[in-house]
């Protein structure tokens, strides 16, 4: 880890990491956008920050994501993206000194040796030959080999559970001779043995802005005196009809159990802080941190008269059908509607639009590295997504100048558009939605006031504020005894 120093300013003297499970450009949608956004608002603030990931892909997809993240300015030179897998093998065959030790310390604990004994004298053949920790399987397992093809580990698969990341199936450790020299209690013993090499290396505190759920579940269990957990949140935690007292989320549930193990954690918007907040009490520490975009400078933008457009993920939530339906409902003369993005409901959408004969005013035009350009084309930006984590396609759509009609849902929306600069509709009426289209489109001074209170309302969101709240966030968890 790099011990450059980060400088007076917003940031508590401290190293950065900004874990996530894995940051490949164009995959993930917002979510990768909004992570390597904050990683470089971090450094932009003077903050020594890295960049880590998890994902067993091989070294060469790592440089070839490293290489596009940099063409496409997501990441810059001086924040490094760096990846477990990459950095856990030894050059000379076998696993990483500090992966080894590690194993060789949890195989010690687990056959009740004193760590004194030589590695020889802890019985390794219970795992060599099952795998097994706690009495839990693996379906079977999956060798981690280096550039030169030599084994250093191995990693258990668990077959059709969406909890596989939570096994306690051992994640096998191998020498230059390719024989198991420790074991790790899954994948969190390893991520969490990786963290501690890391904080080992820094000779200032540590805080890790954690990117995932599933990471953070984790996570909360790890103790190091030295470093402290941030959690960031991404998306909504509610299932329909996505009141507050709505049922959780299954995937979530287990995440509130232990949330009030993090130092702090950060949501997007107020309203969802709020909203947890009053269901699950102050046992956590809730803060309010959005992902920041930057504002373009002022300036006239060629807006295309009668363009409208849609900025997101291809996915259910994002209820693509509604939108094209709403569009048509409408019926403005002179006007198109351009669908950026891709996903799962690509296909689904396109046979929408050809079962309903609107091929000359609907396009699917695929994903944009450049959603900015795309805004300053528009003249009304439409989403009609049955949640949000924040949103942040109506803040870059605002940010320039263009006016957006949302349903209104939670969580995002409702807050960007509260300063102005868009209409909100009762979520799901497709009825309400396309006269809000047809309002913005037919009325020129409507559609003016709301494109000249648009950038007012993005500057809420600038990365200045973002990177202040987060920079508190942090202040806030060094500040007090580690939680775990």
């Amino acid at each position: 880890m790099s011990d450059a120093a980060s400088g007076e300013g917003l940031f508590p003297d401290a190293a950065f990491l900004v874990l996530s499970s894995r940051l490949i450009p164009g995959l993930d949608g917002g979510y990768t956008i909004a992570t390597a956004a904050r990683a470089r608002q971090m450094a932009e603030h003077g903050a020594d920050v890295q960049v880590l990931t998890v994902d067993p892909a091989d070294a060469e997809a790592h440089a070839a994501h490293r290489a596009e993240f940099r063409r496409l300015g997501m990441l810059p030179e001086g924040v490094p993206l760096r990846n477990l897998f990459d950095e856990a093998s030894a050059p000379g065959g076998g696993a990483a000194p500090w992966l080894r030790a590690a194993s060789e310390t949890e195989l010690r604990r687990l056959n009740h040796v004193s760590s004194t004994a030589p590695v020889g004298d802890v019985d390794t053949r219970l795992t060599r030959q099952e795998g097994v920790h706690s009495g839990e399987e693996a379906d079977s397992y999956r060798e981690l080999t280096d550039a030169e093809g030599r084994a250093y580990a191995a990693l258990p698969v668990i077959q059709g559970n969406p909890d596989w990341h939570l096994t306690t199936a051992a994640v096998r450790v191998y020498d230059e001779t390719g024989e198991t020299v420790g074991t790790l209690d899954g994948f969190g013993g390893l991520y969490r043995a990786w963290l501690d090499h890391l904080v080992e290396g820094s000779d200032r505190p540590v805080v890790v802005i954690c990117e995932s759920r599933q990471l953070g579940e984790l996570l909360a269990g790890w103790s190091n005196p030295r470093a402290r957990i941030v959690h960031a949140i991404h998306t909504m935690h509610l299932e329909p009809p996505y009141t507050p007292d709505a049922p959780l989320n299954a995937l979530w549930t287990r995440w509130f159990a232990v949330s009030d193990r993090f130092d702090a954690v950060v949501w997007p918007t107020q309203a969802q802080r709020d909203d947890v907040q009053s269901r699950f009490g102050g046992g956590a520490a809730n803060l309010v941190s959005p992902h920041g975009i930057r504002l373009p400078a002022e300036g006239d933008h060629a807006r295309e008269p009668g363009l409208v457009v849609s900025v997101s993920r291809l996915a259910p939530g994002k209820r693509i059908d509604h939108l094209v339906r709403a569009f048509l409902a409408a019926d403005v003369p002179g006007t198109r509607l351009e669908i950026w993005g891709d996903g799962p409901s690509t296909a689904s959408v396109a046979e929408l639009i050809a079962a309903l004969g609107a091929g000359d005013r609907v396009a699917l035009m695929g994903r944009t590295d450049d959603p900015a350009a795309v805004l300053r084309r528009a003249s009304l930006m439409v989403t009609a997504t049955a949640y949000e984590g924040q949103g942040l396609s109506i803040v870059e759509a605002l940010a320039a100048g263009c006016p957006v009609v949302s349903y209104d849902v939670r969580y995002g929306p409702g807050d960007a558009l509260r300063r102005g600069g868009g209409l909100l509709v009762p979520a799901g009426d497709e009825r309400m939605l396309a006269d809000a289209i047809r309002q913005v489109l037919t009325d020129a001074p409507l559609r003016e006031r709301l494109a000249a209170e648009a950038p007012v309302a993005a500057s809420a969101w600038n990365e200045d504020a973002a990177m202040a709240a987060l920079a508190a966030a942090t202040r806030l968890a060094l500040s007090a005894p580690p939680r775990r």
